[in-house]
């Protein structure tokens, strides 16, 4: 919430069906310190991504990222708004095959057949 307000962009999600859907995005470049007393070196440097849409009180999702340092902010967003998209199809391929209360990864169900 301290950033200044430059690193703050709107970024394209994807097309909607009225309209484009945008938000609004920031990313840093932090050094996590999580256990950072077991490892003899310090961490890498990894991208801080943050959402914030124009309207909201304050930041809605958070996000980090290997992803090297040269990458665009468009880059940083492509990642987990794809993740979305691939766990909301997994979910609606779960319910066709009337699979819905079987649990998995996406892409890998998990299902005992009868012998």
């Amino acid at each position: 919430m301290q950033l200044p307000v430059n690193p703050w962009q709107s970024v394209t999600l994807r097309e909607g069906s009225n309209a484009a859907l945008r938000s609004r995005f920031a990313a840093v470049r932090v050094r996590p310190a999580h256990r950072d007393y077991w490892p003899s070196t310090v961490r890498d440097e990894q991208w801080l991504l943050i959402e914030w849409p124009d309207g909201n009180p304050e930041p809605l999702k958070y996000f980090l990222s290997t992803t090297p340092g040269e990458a665009t902010i468009e880059q940083l967003v492509f990642v987990p708004k794809m993740r979305w998209r691939i766990e909301r199809d997994y979910q609606d391929l779960k319910q066709e095959f009337g699979l819905a209360h079987y649990e998995g990864e996406a892409g890998v169900a998990f299902i005992t057949m009868p012998r």
